[in-house]
């Protein structure tokens, strides 16, 4: 059995490999992506990665051949050859965690459903993955961000007046950036403060946010939105230039571009300003349950990242600072 180099499964089209599959391995896995988007309420995205793993796992153990893989073919030797040909092509620690996941994730329901007979997910081992801190601005560098998106608005275009509020609105909540490009008008209250998101495993929650997201989203609402809004945008707060509902992959350029106008910062997205936002909350005296609730986080563990970060940082100013340091 010839191992199948994991980052070309990873890159070919999905729909053209599962075109290329037998009738009952495509059955199986569109009964699989229904459970996922369905019972599960992963997101597309998430989705379409786990299919794409269990493809490159079912092609890897047909020797490369789409039109030879069978279910029935999975086994705990064939899953460690599959990760194994993975690290030869260099795939990371973190991305061996996530698909050996995948992979375990798929034999537990192809193992409830009676395609395997025997579920050897549990037995496949992975390596951790490594837990990088992340990349977070320093208070003063945050205001400086936050001025530097302001000072683009003053000009009352209505780009920048939408780059404005989602980045106000996203340091301010440390919503993911595809909360925010799903928000709605309706799901902000002006006069609590609040949003309403729903976020992963479609668990809805409710967030507050400050005087300053306020002002911008409310500029943006009734001097930008309007002069964007077409019959595509419904009811979206957040529009492309085209009147779409914003798509993320905007809303991460816009957060690039305004960080990166602030001299001395990290290059980050919207998920920097995510931790950001978790680590000044920390940092101000919020409590890690709280900090939980407000990210969406479903462990506590998950969380607790960020204590790493305020540790971290504390020990840097103590270097600097302590004369016995």
């Amino acid at each position: 059995m010839s191992p199948q180099p994991p980052a070309r499964t990873r890159r070919v089209d999905l729909v053209g490999l599962r075109r290329a599959l037998p009738g009952d391995v495509s059955v199986a896995l569109h009964d699989y992506e229904r459970h996922l988007a369905l019972e599960r309420s992963l997101s597309p995205h998430t989705v379409r990665a786990y299919l794409a793993d269990v493809v490159s796992l079912l092609v890897h153990l047909a020797s490369g051949t789409p039109a030879d893989a069978t279910v029935e073919a999975i086994d705990l030797a064939g899953l460690r050859s599959w990760l194994a040909a993975q690290h030869a092509a260099g795939a990371s620690r973190t991305s061996l965690a996530r698909r050996a996941a995948s992979a375990r994730a798929f034999t537990a329901w192809a193992s409830r459903t009676g395609l395997l007979a025997d579920d050897p997910g549990p037995r496949l081992a992975a390596p951790r993955p490594h837990r990088t801190l992340p990349a977070v601005l320093r208070p003063e560098q945050a205001k400086a961000v936050m001025s530097a998106a302001e000072v683009g608005a003053e000009q009352a275009d209505p780009v920048a007046l939408r780059d404005q509020a989602v980045v106000e609105l996203l340091y301010a909540t440390g919503v993911r950036v595809a909360e925010l490009c799903g928000l709605d008008l309706g799901d902000i209250d002006y006069s609590q403060r609040v949003i309403r998101v729903l976020g992963k495993g479609r668990r809805e929650r409710t967030v507050p946010f400050g005087v300053p997201a306020e002002r911008a989203v409310r500029r943006w609402v009734e001097h930008g939105r309007s002069t964007l809004v077409t019959d595509r945008s419904q009811d979206a707060l957040f529009l492309g230039a085209r009147g779409g509902r914003l798509d993320p992959r905007t809303a991460r350029r816009v957060v690039h571009d305004v960080v990166g106008a602030v001299p001395e910062t990290a290059d980050m997205g919207p998920h920097g300003l995510r931790h950001t936002a978790a680590t000044h909350l920390l940092e101000g005296g919020a409590d890690l349950r709280t900090v939980q609730e407000l990210l969406g986080h479903a462990t506590l563990a998950t969380t607790q990242l960020y204590t790493h970060v305020t540790v971290e940082r504390l020990k840097a100013i103590h270097d600097r600072t302590h004369p016995r340091s």
